[in-house]
């Protein structure tokens, strides 16, 4: 539904996007994407695998300075940018110019998403922040991703995800107290947060589609983060102790003949009996040591020092088929190229050609929507490249594109 004396899109001049009469969910969606680095990219990325015309807004000279971040030992490109940027077109233009900002403006017109992760404040600075843009088009979605949100005492801290993962409290889980704090290797507040702002996009569009306006989208790693631990932080609040996983007696790795395995002996009515009938062992949940789960917590290192040497006899693969046979979860613990290498893997391994360049290899859309399936992957843009394509369908004129380009407003 659209409101009295809205349209589907404003703005004069706009050209049908090849996409809009396809069969990805979708298409037809304009996005302008002012974001850099992991958060916002790797949002329009999985809103252009599933049919969105993401349009990526770069600085002229450094562009996304992931691009620059790392680089290949051969000085190219490297895959890390090429990970969160595919199916993307590229504009490098100055919208600090006022012929940039015209330009920028005419977009928005047509647009439907306007994405960025700046600091606050600086969307507003460049002209860009969500009234203005809202009085241009009032159908605009605008999402912005920041470090810590956009008012309180951490509005003007940078924003990274090791920080957040800090200041959350995320860092502190452990398995034991004497572990030291430790990072966690992998981007969990970048990714978490980029999922997040999906979910805000998507339920923006949808609320357009009842009232004929967009709204202002908000998401921040901090926010994600504390979200992420939701179980942990309502046992806290309610002054319960603490879920962890990592402490529970009968979940751990353990060491096998030839590699490791993990073990969660959970959600059964004795999982204590059925591990040890699967290893051949005594049932210990006979000995008064171990009768029941607090007497299993007391007496911890014992337990696990038992299980250690009954998991060590056997293989990797032995040990897991002996305790899946007594539907106990359990686990190979894999390194992340075993992972890749994995035959189960293989449906979410794609590749895309590059010219001049070995191909892209990286990981699908983890959404799966086998009536709609995305299109074949297109390799992230290089600097500019698909503008004058994208101008056009914006419903922009050659001769605009090649005036800019003549003023260096367009690169």
């Amino acid at each position: 539904m659209v409101a009295e004396g809205q349209t589907r899109h404003s703005g004069a001049g706009r050209n049908p996007l090849p996409s809009e009469q396809g069969s990805q969910p979708l298409s037809g969606i304009r996005i302008l994407d002012f974001s850099q680095i992991m958060m916002g990219p790797v949002a329009t990325q999985l809103l252009a695998d599933h049919g969105a015309d993401v349009l990526k807004i770069e600085r002229p000279g450094t562009g996304d300075i992931f691009r620059h971040a790392l680089v290949d030992p051969d000085g190219t490109e490297h895959p890390a940018f090429g990970a969160v940027n595919r199916n993307k077109r590229s504009l490098v233009i100055d919208v600090r110019a006022p012929e940039g900002l015209a330009l920028i403006d005419d977009l928005v017109r047509v647009a439907d998403v306007v994405v960025n992760n700046y600091r606050p404040g600086v969307m507003e600075r460049l002209g860009l922040g969500y009234e203005r843009l809202a009085g241009l088009n009032p159908r605009i979605v605008w999402a912005q991703g920041t470090g810590f949100g956009t008012e309180g005492a951490y509005v003007r801290k940078g924003g990274q995800d090791i920080l957040a993962q800090a200041l959350t409290g995320a860092m502190s889980h452990k398995a034991d107290d004497d572990h030291p704090t430790a990072i966690y290797p992998i981007s969990l507040a970048d990714y978490t947060a980029g999922m997040n702002m999906v979910q805000g996009i998507l339920m923006a569009l949808l609320q357009r589609e009842r009232t004929g306006r967009g709204q202002r989208v908000e998401v921040s790693l901090y926010d994600s983060l504390l979200a992420m631990q939701i179980l942990e932080a309502t046992m806290a609040l309610m002054d319960r102790p603490t879920l962890n996983w990592a402490r529970m007696p009968l979940v751990g790795t353990f060491a096998t003949s030839d590699g490791e395995i993990v073990l969660v002996g959970a959600f059964k009515p004795n999982p204590l009996r059925d591990i040890c009938a699967a290893l051949g062992l005594e049932d210990l949940s006979e000995h008064p040591d171990f009768a029941g789960m607090e007497a299993q917590a007391a007496n911890k290192d014992r337990l696990q020092a038992l299980l250690t040497d009954a998991i060590g006899r056997f293989s990797t693969a032995e040990a897991i088929e002996r305790l899946e046979a007594t539907d106990v979860l359990c686990a190979p613990v894999r390194t992340l190229h075993e992972a890749l290498s994995d035959p189960h893997t293989s449906p979410m391994i794609t590749e895309m050609p590059r010219n001049g360049r070995e191909p892209l290899r990286s990981v699908a859309s983890p959404v799966h929507l086998p009536d709609t399936p995305p299109a074949p992957y297109r390799p992230p843009p290089a600097p500019g490249e698909g503008a004058a394509e994208a101008l056009a369908d914006y419903g922009i004129t050659p001769e605009r594109i090649e005036a800019l380009t003549a003023a260096g407003v367009l690169a």
